[in-house]
């Protein structure tokens, strides 16, 4: 006897022969479903009636299969489609699916709206899904559902389309009320109302609390309102009501905004000003609670582990998915990781963030790969969120923190702990390959090549010098990709002068000088005498040298780790190390050529001998910044009309 099931009915009735498109709530969900089918055709004559293309043809592609349950549901014609997949499977269903060589595929809701596969007949397998936050079933949303359907019959392969859902008799008249009468679009504005306010605010638009209502006035959300005001909590439309009603969402957006330190609302009760955090969250696209709890954990002397737990505590991965039992997995993942987080914490978005980072890190095994694609998620917000802190750390002119973010910036590119060997960084290169880089064949013992730029140095921009370096450890191919990566690598000479900023012409610049290792700071020729408290202009030439590589130039930054295309770029902080303060910040771009920078910087107030240090960090690669130490001698301000420009050869730390 066949074993029903409502799938199996549908199919046979409504689409015998012609792709079938089912979408079920989970990953668990697929591989059940697809069991069950599997069940119900092997009571059928033809158990292969759903596979469209030669059995050892399938056997053929079944074996390049990682995933042991699609292994076993391809040889029936049904296919499974899944984060959980590896990409490769997922690729190999799609192309089956598309091309009608099975019948059948079973995917979770983010499918519909994902491909635009072509299917005679869909069929969504329940209307609710499990949510990790709240830890309850709840209804999809009718637009998803929409969706879902929307994938049945498409003209270019079909002249009709069939949905099925299957739902709780209590829920059918209100799927048929939505399905069958037009459906209204509602505005979500509330729920990020102030953070649209602090952009407006930020930008000028908004001045005045009257500014703000008359903003909400202008918005699709007002429109819906007026003619839905139930679904926002509102009794009526009067004007008194609606007023009221305006006016407190006014109040409350910009009490939070306050609370977060964006906006500042003026004595009069009614004027409003945006703050520093508020213009950078409005920069970023951060969100108001993250900016706020910058402010609030972020430090003079910020180390990176602590600039790591603020990076995840940010309020932009509090929707990152914990699936069920994923806590477990979290707890058995973090036993392998080098930082601790809170034991109770496991099932968090925030302490899931804080694990993925830590495993990009170390290169640690995922248990599964929808960690992999959480990973993904987490790495295309993380470069954002750092930028914001490293302003925030520049307005405050903290140097230590701000060092540190760069270098955690370069570890979110680059895949790696700022600890580990920067020769890491190159391809086929581990931990086991580190010590052939104790000597060179070149010239025999030079001691340790530690870093990338000893290594290019050691190299001298030839290849048959590197592979006789590691030639010991790596294949012919390995050598030459770790080699291409290396030359590519940015080689950037500086040379530094400083102008007063009422000069109006730009002298030419004097090169730096590769200092020796007895430098003496003692030297009158090394002091730069400047005014006090007098601004001055250090314009920074940067000059990109090859090293040995033949191909085209290229912004783009080299990143196998990194999920997005990243362009290469540069921070340029000027500090004082002896008080931890940092004086300026700029960023730059990708250095083709040749590139000047200028930074503005006042000199202090009280005349004496200071150092400011020039620091050059890469935004995406591990080991090759360069610092310079600029001797200044503040001299008593005597105006500004002497407009000669202050030179001295600068050194390099």
């Amino acid at each position: 006897m066949a074993i029903l099931i409502p799938e199996t009915i549908k199919i046979s009735l409504h689409s015998p022969a012609k792709p079938v498109l089912i979408f079920v709530s989970s990953r668990r969900q697929t591989r059940l479903t697809a069991l069950d089918l599997i069940a119900f055709l092997a009571t059928e004559d033809d158990p292969k009636q759903w596979l469209k293309m030669d059995e050892r043809e399938m056997n053929d592609i079944i074996v390049t299969v990682r995933d042991s349950n699609l292994k076993l549901t391809l040889a029936f014609g049904i296919g499974m489609h899944h984060a959980g997949l590896h990409e490769r499977d997922r690729k190999t269903v799609e192309e089956l699916f598309v091309n009608c060589k099975i019948q059948v595929l079973i995917a979770t809701s983010t499918l519909a709206w994902g491909v635009n596969f072509p299917a005679h007949l869909v069929i969504v397998k329940g209307t609710e899904y499990y949510d990790g936050k709240t830890r309850r079933y709840v209804d999809y949303p009718i637009t998803d559902v929409l969706q879902m359907m929307g994938r049945a019959g498409r003209p270019q392969f079909d002249d009709q389309g069939k949905a099925v859902i299957l739902v709780h008799d209590i829920k059918k008249d209100f799927y048929k009320k939505f399905l069958y009468e037009p459906f209204p679009v509602e505005s979500s504005l509330l729920e990020v109302l102030a953070d649209h306010l602090n952009a407006e605010i930020a930008a000028g638009t908004i001045t005045s609390k009257q500014d703000a209502m008359d903003y909400i006035t202008w918005t699709y959300f007002f429109r819906r309102l007026i003619m839905n005001p139930t679904y926002y909590n509102l009794d009526d439309v009067s004007h008194d009501t609606v007023n009221k009603y305006l006016s407190s969402l006014v109040e409350k957006s910009l009490f939070d905004l306050e609370g977060s330190y964006c906006i500042e609302v003026g004595e009069d009760n009614r004027s409003i000003e945006p703050l520093t955090y508020g213009r950078i969250a409005s920069y970023y696209y951060l969100k108001h609670p993250t900016i706020g709890m910058f402010k609030d954990q972020l430090k003079p002397e910020s180390n990176i582990e602590e600039l790591l737990l603020i990076l995840t505590n940010a309020d932009e991965y509090t929707d990152l998915p914990v699936r069920h039992n994923e806590d477990q997995m979290n707890s058995e993942l973090a036993k392998h990781l080098p930082i601790e987080v809170n034991p109770h914490s496991f099932d968090s978005s925030h302490t899931k963030t804080h694990l993925l980072l830590q495993a990009h890190f170390s290169h640690a095994m995922l248990p599964c790969p929808d960690y992999a694609t959480d990973t993904k998620t987490v790495l295309d917000q993380a470069i954002r969120i750092c930028q914001a802190m490293l302003d925030v750390a520049a307005h405050h002119g903290w140097l230590v923190t701000a060092l540190n973010i760069t270098n955690l910036v370069q570890m979110v590119v680059q895949g790696r702990w700022i600890h580990d060997s920067s020769l890491l960084t190159l391809p086929n290169i581990e931990l086991q390959h580190l010590y052939v880089f104790r000597y060179s064949v070149r010239g025999g013992y030079q001691g340790p090549i530690e870093c990338l730029p000893e290594l290019m140095a050691a190299c001298e921009g030839k290849e048959n010098v590197f592979a006789s370096i590691v030639g010991s450890e790596l294949q012919a191919a390995h050598i030459s990709q770790a080699w291409n990566f290396l030359c590519r690598l940015p080689i950037l000479n500086v040379s530094l002068s400083i102008k007063g900023s009422w000069d109006d012409a730009v002298q030419p610049q004097n090169e730096v000088p590769v200092p020796s290792l007895t430098t003496d700071t003692r030297d009158d020729k090394r002091w730069i005498k400047l005014h006090a408290d007098q601004e001055y202009v250090l314009q920074i030439n940067l000059h990109r040298t090859q090293m040995g590589y033949q191909g085209k130039q290229d912004s783009k930054a080299m990143a196998p780790r990194f999920p997005k295309v990243k362009d290469e770029g540069w921070f340029l902080i000027l500090g004082e190390v002896d008080k931890k303060e940092l004086i300026a910040l700029k960023r730059t771009g990708y250095v083709r050529n040749r590139n000047t920078v200028s930074v503005a910087f006042y000199t202090p107030e009280t005349p004496g001998k200071c150092i400011y240090t020039l620091y050059l960090m890469s935004d995406s690669y591990l080991g090759m910044d360069q610092q310079y130490d600029i001797y200044l001698n503040i001299v008593p301000a005597q105006g500004t009309t002497e407009g000669t420009e202050a030179r001295s050869h600068l050194a390099l730390k």
